[in-house]
C-alpha cells in the first residue's frame, strides 16, 4: 500500500529536525506544509503547500487539498514524505485527515513539539495541572466546554487574536501569557492584558498563548444548561422524543410568528419586553431541539449552529472585522451594495 511518511521538523530552527528526517528527505520526494518554519531553509528541494492557503477559502479547504494532494503523490510514486512544524501528533488537521483515508498507510516520524519547551518556558506539569490544547484558528468551537488552563497554539495573525478575545463572554478576564518563537534566539514570553490581546503585540506562525484559567461564561453556562434539559426532554419525554424536524416545522412557524406579533406590540407601546423574552425563548427553544435532533442522527450539532452563524456573520461584515481603520465607513447604500454582493458570492 502507498504510504505517506509524516515526519516532524522540530518546534524551532534546524538544531532541532531529527536527523532521520534529513536522510528521509534525501531518500524520498518530499513535501512541507509550510515554509513558514526556521527549519524550512535546509529543505529547498521540498514542495510546499503555502500557495493552497491563498487559493482555499477555508483553514478546513486547506487542510483537506493539502491532504488529497499527499494521498495522489503516494499512490503515484508508492511513498512520500510530509514535514511539518514542530510534532506530526501535535495539532496537525492535516494528518487527522490522512489517518482517515483507507487508501494510504501513515508512517508517523515524531520529533519534539514546540509543547516541550512551552512547558519548560511557564514551569508546569501539564498532566498535573490539567492543561486543554487549543487551536487557535478553532478557538470558539473547541473553548466551549473548557474550563481552567489551556495552551492556545497558530496564533498566527491579528485576526485570530481578536476571534479570542471576542469569544469569551465573561465579567472575568483571564490572565494570558504569550509565547513567541520559542527555541530562537529571539524568543520572547510576556504577559498581556486579555482586552489588549490583539492589539499589543506582533503575532506570527510561532504564536500561541497560555490562559492560566479560562473562566465559564455566564451566557454559554446558561446555554449549555438549558441544552441539557432539551436533550433530556428528547431522552424521556414521549412527546418530544416522536418529533421530527419536520413535524416541528409548524411550531417553528408558530413561534416565530408571535415574536414577530410582541415586536410590533411593543412598537406601538402595548405589551412590555417581558413579553418579548417569553416568546424569544419559545422559539429558542425550537433550535436546540432541532440541534439536539442533529445531534441525535449525526448530521449536525449546536456548536455547527453557532459557529456556522459566526463566521456567516463575519463574512458578511467585511467593514467591521476587516477593515482598515484608515478608510473611511462605508454608508447605508454602500453597505446594501456590499451585502447584496457578498450573499451572491455565496450562492455560487
Amino acid at each position: 500500500m502507498a504510504t505517506v511518511i509524516v515526519a516532524g521538523m522540530g518546534p524551532a530552527d534546524v538544531d532541532y529536525v531529527p536527523s532521520n528526517v534529513r536522510s528521509l528527505s534525501r531518500e524520498h520526494l518530499t513535501y512541507i506544509r509550510t515554509r513558514s518554519h526556521p527549519a524550512a531553509e535546509i529543505f529547498a528541494h521540498a514542495e510546499s503547500f503555502d500557495r493552497i492557503y491563498d487559493e482555499a477559502e477555508t483553514l478546513e479547504h486547506v487542510y483537506a487539498n493539502i491532504a488529497e494532494r499527499l494521498v495522489e503523490a503516494a499512490i503515484i510514486n508508492g511513498s512520500v514524505l510530509y514535514l511539518v512544524p514542530g510534532s506530526p501528533l501535535i495539532a496537525e488537521r492535516t494528518v487527522e485527515l490522512l489517518r482517515l483515508e483507507d487508501r494510504i498507510s501513515v508512517r508517523i516520524e515524531p520529533a519534539i513539539s514546540f509543547l516541550d519547551l512551552a512547558w519548560a518556558r511557564l514551569g508546569i506539569d501539564p498532566v498535573e495541572v490539567g492543561v486543554t490544547l487549543v487551536d487557535g484558528h478553532r478557538f470558539t468551537s473547541e473553548i466551549k466546554n473548557v474550563v481552567g488552563p489551556a495552551l492556545v497554539a497558530q496564533c498566527d495573525s491579528q485576526f485570530v487574536l481578536s476571534d479570542i478575545k471576542l469569544s469569551l463572554d465573561s465579567d472575568v478576564s483571564p490572565k494570558v501569557t504569550v509565547l513567541q518563537r520559542l527555541g530562537l534566539n529571539d524568543e520572547a514570553v510576556f504577559d498581556v492584558e486579555w482586552d489588549d490581546l490583539d492589539r499589543s503585540f506582533e503575532p506570527d506562525h510561532l504564536t500561541s498563548l497560555w490562559i492560566s484559567a479560562v473562566p465559564a461564561t455566564a451566557v454559554g453556562a446558561s446555554v449549555r444548561s438549558l441544552y441539557s434539559i432539551v436533550q433530556t426532554l428528547r431522552a424521556e419525554c414521549p412527546w418530544d422524543r416522536s418529533q421530527t424536524h419536520g413535524s416541528l416545522a409548524e411550531y417553528v412557524l408558530e413561534e416565530a410568528n408571535e415574536v414577530a406579533e410582541v415586536l410590533l406590540l411593543i412598537d406601538a407601546g402595548e405589551t412590555s419586553t417581558a413579553s418579548l423574552v417569553e416568546e424569544l425563548g419559545d422559539l429558542l427553544f425550537q433550535v436546540l431541539l432541532h440541534a439536539a435532533i442533529g445531534e441525535e442522527e449525526s448530521t449536525f450539532t449546536l456548536v455547527e449552529i453557532i459557529e456556522e452563524l459566526r463566521k456567516k456573520m463575519v463574512r458578511r461584515h467585511p467593514h467591521v472585522f476587516d477593515r482598515n481603520l484608515d478608510e473611511e465607513m462605508p454608508d447605508l447604500d454602500e453597505l446594501r451594495i456590499q451585502w447584496t454582493a457578498i450573499k451572491a458570492e455565496e450562492r455560487k
